[in-house]
């Protein structure tokens, strides 16, 4: 379907991957894996068409369709959202009325021997074979069903695109990707922007609806439930798995005990050679074997073991103070803005060391609960916080709030106070910011790194009560599993807001849902709420 043949790309000298070759097959759903700057997001944009490799070629048969759903998008519309999704459908249209005019250009004209008259049959002939073959498709059923699964409302059709924040209007782009039913679907971090629902719509699109996807993603549930195959990118080269990314993991693990049995053996084979030749260089009787095993190493080509990340985030929260028994007490407890109820009468109690989950669609009020608790909101209702509370808040936006213009060292020594000001250098070592890092001004960091960075901030001083806002968007899957980890042995109480179910296994014990203007408490982990969940529809 889609063949990628000796794919090179150099950047000023450096050669990011070389001589790169692979086939993407119907039915094909595939990870591209790697550590962060080995050329992921370069591959697909090359995939795409939207950039091209330095050598080698990307080949696919004619009328294929490859669609390409970028990290970050730059829209710029009037439109309304169901207006800007019909879009998706504006190459069929088109389609059509070419038909349509080539029809009736041909009724008008009598020229019948004529080469042009013969090329517009040809032409008419090869588009209505082309449009006939396209499956009947009930368009606004279609879009109705595709934005509705992405977390829409139907109130939402009408209104202009330019209202929605990025991460809606990601979807309104994923939703034309999804409606085109285009050949091969290549999507970059998709799920960064989507609730747990929305995931779990996609997912199911993609693994009974879709034909061939390439996908990159740090949400390792996500992965594991689409994928069949797992490319790796490394050191310049790739490695293909027909295994999904649980499975890749191990097998990676193998190659590499593997790679480094066959270097210890050949580097062992080579000291030996050198041990003789050293030894009998000077020897009449052995100057041909001398000269043959000098051959033999010139022309030894040296094997190599795949590099490890061994960069590592060291992250462990202070002790905390000592707090009351329910750091957090909300009783009746509602919002609205205006005539929309955002939620009502939500009454719950969060026992100190709990560790807690709000979930639910985006917009149903998880992050709004929780600027009602750090005391930013008026609301309805009380909400109390227990004795010597002390909040560390990580919003969902904190990472693009930071200062572009400073550096990372004075990110942190301008809010730093007391005694961590002597640590501040230990403190950005341990978050991957060592060395010459700690001088790199913030807008040149990458959002993964940005995240890092603002999350430094929570370790400034002890805190019992830790409030997370989606904080594993743009996380690579090892630092979340450190962050997880970390959060796991802080001894203080955590309410997390995330979309993130491998994030969430093991971390939380109990859920809140926000919905349908209520909160309602889930006494399961993230998991028994979801398999809840899906019971309660049958």
């Amino acid at each position: 379907m889609l063949t990628a043949d000796a794919l090179t790309v150099e950047f000023g000298g450096q050669t990011l991957f070389s001589d790169v070759s692979f086939v993407i097959n119907e039915k094909d759903r595939i990870a591209l894996m790697g550590k962060n700057g080995a050329g992921k997001s370069t591959l697909l944009k090359i995939l795409a068409g939207v950039r091209e490799p330095s050598k080698g070629k990307i080949s696919y048969p004619k009328g294929t369709v490859v669609a390409y759903l970028p990290q970050h998008l730059l829209l710029e519309d009037n439109r309304t959202v169901f207006e800007e999704t019909a879009t998706a459908f504006s190459a069929i249209n088109e389609m059509e009325q070419r038909i349509e005019a080539i029809n009736q250009e041909l009724s008008d004209r009598t020229d019948y021997e004529s080469d042009s008259y013969m090329q517009l049959i040809e032409e008419v002939s090869a588009l209505s074979e082309q449009f006939y073959s396209i499956e009947e498709i009930n368009y606004d059923a279609d879009i109705e069903k595709t934005l509705m699964g992405l977390g829409f409302q139907r109130e939402d059709f009408q209104r202009k695109t330019s209202e929605f924040s990025g991460g809606w209007r990601m979807r309104i782009e994923l939703a034309k990707i999804l409606l085109r039913r285009p050949d091969v679907i290549l999507l970059d971090e998709p799920t960064n922007h989507l609730d747990i629902e929305s995931i779990q719509w996609l997912e199911d699109f993609l693994i009974n609806s879709a034909k061939a996807v390439v996908v990159i993603s740090h949400d390792r549930a996500f992965v594991d439930n689409i994928t069949t195959r797992t490319i790796e990118v490394t050191m310049g080269r790739i490695y293909d798995y027909k295994a999904n990314y649980s499975h890749y993991l191990e097998l990676r693990k193998d190659r590499r005990a593997q790679q480094q049995k066959q270097f210890d053996e050949q580097q062992k084979m080579i000291a030996e050679n050198k041990e003789f030749i050293e030894r009998f260089k000077g020897t009449y009787s052995k100057t041909l074997q001398v000269q043959s095993r000098v051959k033999m190493l010139e022309k030894l080509q040296i094997l190599e073991v795949d590099e490890e990340d061994t960069s590592a985030l060291r992250l462990k929260f202070p002790p905390s103070p000592r707090s009351g028994n329910y750091p957090v007490i909300a009783e009746g407890v509602g919002k609205r803005y205006d005539d929309k109820t955002v939620f009502a009468n939500a009454s719950f109690m969060i026992e100190r060391g709990d560790k807690v989950a709000f979930v639910g669609k985006n917009g149903e009020g998880k992050s709004t609960m929780v600027k009602i608790i750090m005391n930013e909101l008026e609301h309805d209702g009380e909400l109390k916080l227990g004795h010597n509370v002390k909040i560390g808040y990580f919003a969902q936006n904190q990472a693009s709030l930071l200062d572009e213009n400073l550096t990372v060292f004075q990110t942190i020594d301008d809010v730093a106070e007391g005694d961590i000001r002597t640590k501040i250098k230990d403190l950005l070592g341990a978050f991957m910011f060592g060395g010459d890092n700690s001088f790199k001004k913030v807008k040149v960091l990458s959002g993964g790194e940005r995240t890092r960075l603002a999350m430094i901030k929570l370790l400034l001083e002890p805190v019992n009560l830790l409030i997370l806002d989606e904080p594993t968007n743009h996380l690579d899957m090892r630092t979340k599993d450190i962050l997880k980890q970390a959060l796991k042995d802080f001894d203080g109480t955590l309410i997390v807001v995330s979309h993130d179910r491998d994030f969430l296994d093991g971390l939380i014990t109990r859920v809140y849902e926000f919905g349908g203007g209520k909160v309602i408490p889930h006494l399961e982990d993230i998991y028994g709420y979801l398999e809840k969940k899906k019971n309660s529809f049958f």
